[in-house]
C-alpha cells in the first residue's frame, strides 16, 4: 500500500476503532478496502497492533484495561470479584478480570496474554439475567445486579478467596437499597437457596 493510499484509510480505520472499543476484527478492515496482506503491511509499519488472531488496535499498548476489555468482549457480563470491585465491596483490582460469557462462545477468544480473563461459561438462557451497564473511564460494560451477583458468588465460591466472599458478602448485608425479593429469586434460579438462607438469611 503507498503513502497516498495509507493517507486515505487512515481516518476510516480511526473511525472504526472508535466505534468498536478500540478494537476490531479483521472482518471489519476488509469492507474499507484492505486485504489480509496490506492488514498485515499497516501491522509491520506500526500502523495496526496485533493483538490475537484476527484482532487488531491502534497505541494498543496504551489502552487501559477496561478499554481492552470493552472492545474485545462487548458480550461479556462483569461477574465475581470484578463486578464485586466496581461496587466497591473489595478495595483492591483482581488481577483477572471474571467475565461471564455463553457457554457457546468459542475457548479460544479467551487465549490472549493481557489482559488475563477468567471466562464464566453460562447457559445462553440465563446469560443477561440480572444484567446492566455501568458507565466507566473507557466506555460502558455489562456488570451483574448485586443481587444476581451475590448469588453466583455463593453458586462458585470455590473459585473465590474466603476472604473476598467473607467481604462482600458483609457488604451486601450492609446495604441500604437490598431487594430481598429478587435476592431470594436468583437464589432459586441459580440454586443457591439453601446457602442464601444459611449465610445471608439471619443477617437480613
Amino acid at each position: 500500500m503507498n503513502q497516498k493510499k495509507r493517507d486515505e484509510i487512515l481516518p476510516e480505520i480511526e473511525c472504526l476503532m472508535k466505534e468498536n472499543g478500540g478494537i476490531v476484527k479483521a472482518s471489519q478492515l476488509y469492507p474499507l478496502g484492505l486485504t489480509f496482506r496490506m492488514v498485515q503491511g499497516l501491522v509491520q509499519k506500526g500502523v495496526l497492533d496485533h493483538v490475537k488472531s484476527g484482532y487488531y488496535s491502534m497505541n494498543y499498548e496504551q489502552k487501559s484495561e477496561e478499554a481492552i476489555i470493552c472492545g474485545m468482549f462487548p458480550d461479556g457480563i462483569l461477574t465475581m470479584d470484578s463486578a464485586l470491585y466496581y461496587y466497591g465491596y473489595i478495595n483492591e483490582r483482581p488481577f483477572t478480570w471474571s467475565i461471564a460469557v455463553s457457554k457457546n462462545t468459542s475457548k479460544s477468544r479467551f487465549k490472549i496474554e493481557y489482559p488475563v480473563i477468567r471466562p464464566y461459561y453460562t447457559e445462553p438462557e440465563v446469560l443477561e439475567s440480572g444484567a446492566s451497564r455501568i458507565q466507566t473511564e473507557s466506555g460502558t460494560m455489562k456488570i451483574y445486579g448485586k443481587e444476581r451477583l451475590i448469588c453466583d458468588c455463593l453458586k462458585y465460591e470455590d473459585r473465590l478467596d474466603k476472604d473476598v466472599l467473607k467481604r462482600a458478602l458483609l457488604s451486601y448485608i450492609q446495604e441500604e437499597k437490598k431487594d430481598i425479593a429478587a435476592l431470594m429469586e436468583y437464589a432459586r434460579a441459580r440454586k443457591v437457596l439453601t446457602k442464601v438462607q444459611n449465610r445471608i438469611g439471619v443477617w437480613l
